[in-house]
């Protein structure tokens, strides 16, 4: 329970920061422009509010429903749906009666601000904590290969050489152009010490996603455990942290992939496993698999010590920073295709698949990564063209610069309308999954 109040702590300052900032991408152009802005909120004021006091002539608050926040601009037409104000003669304040080009700056305000503030958060942690990463040569015993990749050519205990003849200075970061990025070759090294240049299926992603397999190379640690789950087989075997495995129903498990794939593979519910007790003695016991041929145990990372460590100057953060925050917009692009599949729907996420990115302990390098992160995802879903969104009203203004003509404000109600009852619905769908999620794999 506290592991959940901490990741909803900081999932509640994270959007708050990012909520403000999105809608002061709206505020500040709409005064440039002298528009009125009759409100400012943090989170939605449904019937009433937990504080608000009106400045000038914007009334600023905070709701009680955290579903995000928003600004009332004068003259537009948005999820207030205020049709009396539409109703009457249109007032050099309003919205309506700006220039397109101003209503376009105003509307794009906040995707701006979003990706804006992705990049200077990369930028700073990056030249705070620096960064860490795993080269090829502290890869003793290569990389864990999921068994799916074996038909391309790959190796269990490969070590990446290099994508597209670009050297891999990380190594896990393979999984990231094997899921979402065009790759053509890429070079390993078996463990044999052989190289080999494999050949990529332009589809390689949709096959392994489609599969199952989302993290396709995976990092060789040794079987130690890290942590038990309560009321799961393992905590009922009398597994504790530090206890080594050694073999599942006979079968030598020397790696933490072995042991999965053994316990996977296994032809009963009920397997035979060899451990390591902390006290250096050689246990076999009897467990009962949960209902995901799982245990309930997590592993150490017993390859923390072979990272290495870069520290950035500021010239330097701002180049990577950039870089970071370009590759993870686009990363996110890329793996957006996979929502449209039968297999995609059921991972959408609503607020606990978010708040699930963060740390179970408060980390402020993890905090601001995140924050991040979920930055760059605002800002792209907030772009997408669906009415009810910033992206909506960017189709419709970009209609009116092209044409000459406005729309008709009755298509931008009623778009508006549907816009909204289909953010309804996503969201509760996102939501039912997280529900859905936590029930039946708890």
């Amino acid at each position: 329970m506290e592991t959940f109040w901490i990741k909803a702590a900081q999932l509640i300052l994270s959007l708050s920061i990012l909520v403000v900032l999105h809608e002061l991408g709206h505020f500040i152009p709409a005064k440039l422009f002298k528009t009125k802005v009759e409100k400012f909120y943090l989170f939605f004021d449904v019937k009433f509010s937990l504080f608000k006091k009106k400045i000038g002539e914007t009334v600023y608050g905070i709701g009680w429903l955290p579903l995000g926040g928003y600004v009332k601009i004068a003259g537009m037409i948005d999820e207030s749906m205020d049709k009396e104000q539409m109703a009457k003669p249109p007032q050099p304040w309003e919205f309506r009666s700006k220039p397109a080009w101003q209503r376009l700056i105003i509307m794009l305000g906040g995707v701006t601000v979003n990706i804006i503030i992705g990049i200077v958060i990369y930028i700073m942690v990056l030249f705070v904590w620096g960064t860490d990463y795993l080269p090829k040569e502290n890869l003793n015993n290569g990389l864990a290969v999921n068994e799916v990749l074996y038909e391309y050519g790959f190796q269990d205990g490969d070590i990446i050489l290099s994508i597209d003849d670009e050297p891999l200075n990380n190594q896990p970061e393979v999984n990231k152009y094997l899921m979402l990025r065009s790759v053509e070759t890429i070079t390993v090294e078996h463990q044999d010490g052989s190289i080999e240049t494999i050949d990529i299926p332009e589809d390689i992603g949709s096959q392994l996603f489609q599969k199952g397999v989302m993290v396709p190379f995976g990092l060789k640690l040794e079987p130690v455990i890290d942590s038990v789950l309560p009321n799961e087989p393992g905590k009922i075997a009398g597994l504790k942290k530090g206890d080594k495995m050694l073999a599942v129903d006979g079968q030598p498990t020397p790696y933490w992939d072995d042991f999965t794939k053994a316990v996977a593979d296994a032809k009963s519910d009920t397997i035979q496993l060899t451990y390591m007790n902390t006290n250096e003695e050689e246990v076999d016991t009897q467990i009962i698999l949960n209902e995901d041929k799982k245990i309930g145990i997590a592993v150490q990372n017993s390859l923390a010590g072979q990272f290495e460590h870069k520290n950035y100057s500021l010239s330097e953060s701002f180049a990577s920073g950039f870089s970071y925050g370009y590759w993870t917009l686009r990363d996110y692009i890329a793996q957006f295709k996979y929502v449209f599949t039968k297999k995609g729907a059921t991972q959408v996420g609503g607020f606990g698949a978010i708040g699930s990115l963060f740390p179970s302990a408060w980390d402020w390098q993890s905090f601001w990564m995140t924050t991040a992160f979920i930055s760059i995802i605002l800002a792209f879903m907030n772009i997408l063209p669906i009415p009810a969104l910033d992206g909506g009203h960017v189709v419709f203004l970009l209609y009116e610069m092209l044409s000459g003509r406005k729309p008709n404000e009755k298509v931008l109600e009623y778009a508006q309308m549907i816009g909204f009852f289909l953010l309804i619905a996503l969201v509760l769908f996102a939501n039912g999954n997280d529900i859905y999620r936590f029930i039946f794999d708890n």
